[in-house]
């Protein structure tokens, strides 16, 4: 809960993202929800190419935003996750343009919230929807160079409440308390066996209640993250956790699930052409492609099957604190990888059909 960006603060970063557009002649369009879309091209009758990047970070708009650079490094909350991603496709565009490319499908630029946090990909969800019949392929801009995201983790996240009646500590004592049934609960959570392969994980992470120390508890909160790459795994990790919930608690007390992220798994062949596309792309700037898995927006394009992959423009440290920082000298071959996959992918998709 902490950290997380309320959805209206998102659109002052959208308005400065269209901004940047409009500076570059285009039009951007900002929706509800504060995505902000540019389409580059006009080849109506092609599929298109959709660039995600996310624009929302872990921080509050309150957080102090001092940038500086010592050496190769250059530090600053939310600059590397995802700030930079951001300005590699206003740059990368740039260079199209500069040189007057034109791809041979169209660039859909989507700058879009809801990534992080509990914002359970609802502007990729958003963007996604909005043109699916029309992609053929989904470029993510996130994470470090050198990796490729084509296996996406998928999770669910729940808010478990638990509530009874109450009292006072010594007045009452032996009336049941939420504290109690919600640590019976997590007991149970923290016992449960899960695969080491697929990779399965769970975790309790934040957890909320009570009113003084020597109050019975009439309220208590837990937020649950379950995640795996295989969605029956999922499911089944899932339907654990919940008798759990419900058959631990104990007497005298109710209890209530609300699942509050919902971030749907799914994998790309590592011979799927667009994963070896961007392989080709890392080996051209000098990387070792690493294939991977990974919670990003390419959950959702993957999910729908349709060919998807993530990558990253630069490597960095510290991503969700406050001393994040990125190293500045990869970026030439970071948006060069970028530039090339806009070409080579646009020119797949273009002909996929033919």
């Amino acid at each position: 809960m902490r950290y997380q960006r309320r959805q209206g603060e998102e659109h002052q970063r959208a308005e400065f993202v269209a901004t940047l557009w409009r500076e570059r002649g285009y039009k951007p369009e900002v929706d509800d929800l504060g995505n902000v879309y540019v389409r580059r091209g006009n080849k109506s009758d092609r599929p298109l190419l959709m660039i995600l990047t996310h624009i929302d970070t872990v921080f509050p708009a309150s957080t102090p935003l001092t940038i500086r650079r010592e050496g190769d490094r250059l530090y600053g909350p939310g600059i590397g996750d995802n700030s930079v991603s951001v300005a590699a496709i206003l740059t990368a565009i740039d260079l199209l343009d500069l040189y007057g490319w034109e791809t041979e499908a169209d660039l859909l630029l989507v700058a879009n919230v809801g990534e992080e946090g509990l914002g359970d990909l609802r502007g990729a969800r958003r963007a996604v929807e909005r043109y699916r019949e029309t992609l053929g392929a989904v470029l993510v801009v996130d994470g470090h160079l050198g990796s490729i995201v084509n296996a996406a983790v998928g999770s669910k996240r729940l808010k478990i409440t638990v509530k009874g009646p109450g009292g006072h500590a010594y007045g009452s004592f032996g009336t049941p308390s939420a504290i109690h049934g919600l640590g019976r609960i997590i007991a149970g959570l923290a016992a449960m066996q899960v695969p080491a392969e697929p990779r399965t994980t769970f975790n309790v992470g934040l957890i909320e209640g009570g009113t003084s120390i020597n109050t019975i508890a009439a309220h208590a909160t837990a937020l649950v993250d379950l995640r795996s790459i295989d969605i029956q795994t999922l499911a089944r990790l899932e339907e654990q956790a919940r008798t759990i919930i419900l058959q631990q608690v104990g007497p005298g007390l109710q209890t209530e699930i609300e699942v509050i992220g919902d971030r749907p798994a799914g994998k790309r062949s590592d011979n799927d052409p667009l994963v070896q596309l961007a392989k080709q792309a890392l080996h051209w700037v000098g990387y070792e492609p690493r294939l991977g898995a990974s919670s990003t927006d390419a959950n959702i394009p993957i999910s729908l099957d349709i060919p998807s992959v993530c990558v990253g423009v630069t490597k960095g440290e510290k991503a969700h604190t406050t001393d994040e920082f990125l190293h500045v000298s990869p970026l030439g071959k970071g948006l060069a990888q970028v530039v090339r996959l806009c070409i080579e992918a646009s020119n797949q998709i273009a002909h996929s059909g033919s």
